[in-house]
């Protein structure tokens, strides 16, 4: 598909979920499950913006006249998020992740920081609008060689996740309204569906090396701005990872030439069969107003530092430890997801090759969960790695060792001592000797036998070589 003669144009919003407490109160950030402690009922209706015009968005969910009903915690919602009460102070810790994030993408921060309301009458938020404020703009993030301006970096309350849709009512569960959110918009300076990816897998990586980021699925969320030359622009919602996004796009581009009908601008869910269904009209400015109830914020910009990045930290492994991209990839993702540091791991196991210490920490656990269902943290037994550091046990007897561990058996260690190079070529030199015409295969089957585990299979294929 020509993407430039098709008059392609593209932009992203990323919406990423912060740790703490929530934005405007002290409740925590915990998405429940279980059961509401209690329910309550209320119904929506739009408001004029700033400009004194009705969203048109607003006005599509207000004709659908539904009422909503939201499932609620003693523990984990207050009179903010039932609407009940102003909103308290602003969490600064979420602002000053917004302000590092800002830095990060080379935004110009304003002197004046002011929550505005969003008008949203679907019901995922009980007052009826969403605030936000605008923390950054003008930036540019670099994705291949190319810079993808950045046009806002926003702080936001992220909305109620719904329960289910009903025809004359919707129900909500109350536990994730007013989590921090932070929302990063670009121009439509994309060029491809796969540029799209890249460009998210970037805005990605960056907010994860705050460190201050939720993990899991539902944590960070993608909308995409599509329009070609023959069609409008559309906003799809709704996409369960990055590795959808090329095909939803291409879905979407081709129902653009291929429709005869022109909806014209709205927005589009992205469905699990990689299509794209409607949603409702595409909202604009007369939804936004000024938030009363927060004051005005000067940010404070001396202690807000830029953090290095999970692929400045890749680049750092593999020019210090001489590793290549797909070990240096392993340890900064392990790491980002563990409270763990390889260069301590480095410096304490310091007679371990670091691509050894790689492929026992990380690599053996998965192998030993996929054949044989088991869970086991390497560093949790950190007494084995000092062995093997030590030369007390041999690389190969590993595997064995941390099964019986993860079965809760005892494991002696002397069981798996280490044989000298010396001791290994003796015995090497007799079983060669004995088995004289054997087919090498056959031999080196005789040999790992012989050892059981103690020896690794690469230091005595090179052993038998010499002497068969």
């Amino acid at each position: 598909m020509d993407y430039k003669k098709l008059g392609f144009k593209c932009g992203i919003e990323i919406h990423q979920q912060l740790e703490g407490k929530k934005l405007f109160c002290s409740c925590p950030t915990e998405i429940r499950k279980d059961k509401a402690d209690f329910k309550f009922k209320r119904y929506l209706r739009a408001s004029a913006g700033e400009s004194g015009k009705f969203d048109k968005a607003a006005k599509f969910e207000q004709e659908k006249e539904k009422y909503f009903i939201y499932h609620a915690y003693e523990d984990s919602t207050c009179l903010v998020e039932m609407d009940e009460s102003p909103p308290r102070e602003v969490n600064k810790n979420a602002l000053e992740t917004a302000l590092q994030v800002s830095k990060m993408l080379n935004m110009k921060i304003p002197e004046e920081i002011l929550f505005m309301r969003k008008v949203v009458v679907d019901g995922s938020n009980v007052s009826g609008f969403q605030r936000t404020a605008l923390v950054g703009m003008n930036g540019f993030v670099e994705v291949n060689g190319r810079k993808i301006r950045i046009s806002s970096v926003c702080l936001e309350e992220d909305a109620c996740q719904v329960i289910k849709r009903e025809k004359d009512h919707d129900e909500y569960n109350l536990s994730r309204l007013g989590i921090p959110l932070i929302e990063i918009a670009t121009e439509p300076d994309i060029t491809s569906p796969e540029e799209c990816k890249e460009v998210a897998a970037k805005l990605g990586m960056i907010l994860r090396s705050t460190g201050k980021c939720k993990r899991g699925i539902g944590s960070i969320r993608q909308d995409v701005n599509v329009s070609i030359k023959e069609g409008y622009r559309v906003e799809i919602k709704g996409f369960q990872d990055l590795k959808s996004i090329p095909k939803v796009v291409n879905f979407e581009i081709e129902r653009q030439l291929k429709e005869k009908k022109k909806q014209g601008p709205h927005v589009r869910k992205a469905e699990a069969d990689l299509t794209t269904s409607f949603l409702r009209p595409m909202p604009g400015s007369a939804r936004m107003y000024p938030e009363t109830d927060v004051p005005s914020i000067s940010p404070d910009l001396k202690d807000i530092k830029v953090v290095e990045t999970l692929e400045e930290k890749q680049k750092k492994y593999e020019k210090d430890f001489k590793l290549n991209s797909d070990f240096s990839s392993l340890i900064v993702k392990y790491e980002d997801k563990n409270d763990i540091s390889f260069r301590d791991l480095f410096k304490k196991y310091k007679n371990l090759e670091p691509k050894t210490l790689v492929n026992v920490v990380i690599n053996l656990p998965k192998e030993i969960k996929t054949r044989h269902k088991l869970e086991i943290n390497v560093l949790n037994n950190g007494f084995v790695l000092g062995a093997l550091d030590k030369n007390k046990i041999s690389p190969s007897s590993l595997e064995e060792i941390f099964i019986k561990l993860a079965k809760g058996e005892k494991v002696n260690l002397d069981d798996y001592k280490a044989i000298s190079k010396a001791e290994i070529e003796k015995e090497i030199k007799v079983i060669v000797s004995k088995n004289k015409n054997a087919p090498f295969g056959a031999v080196m089957g005789k040999c790992m036998a012989h050892f059981k585990g103690k020896v690794d299979g690469k230091v005595v294929s090179e052993l038998l070589k010499k002497y068969s």
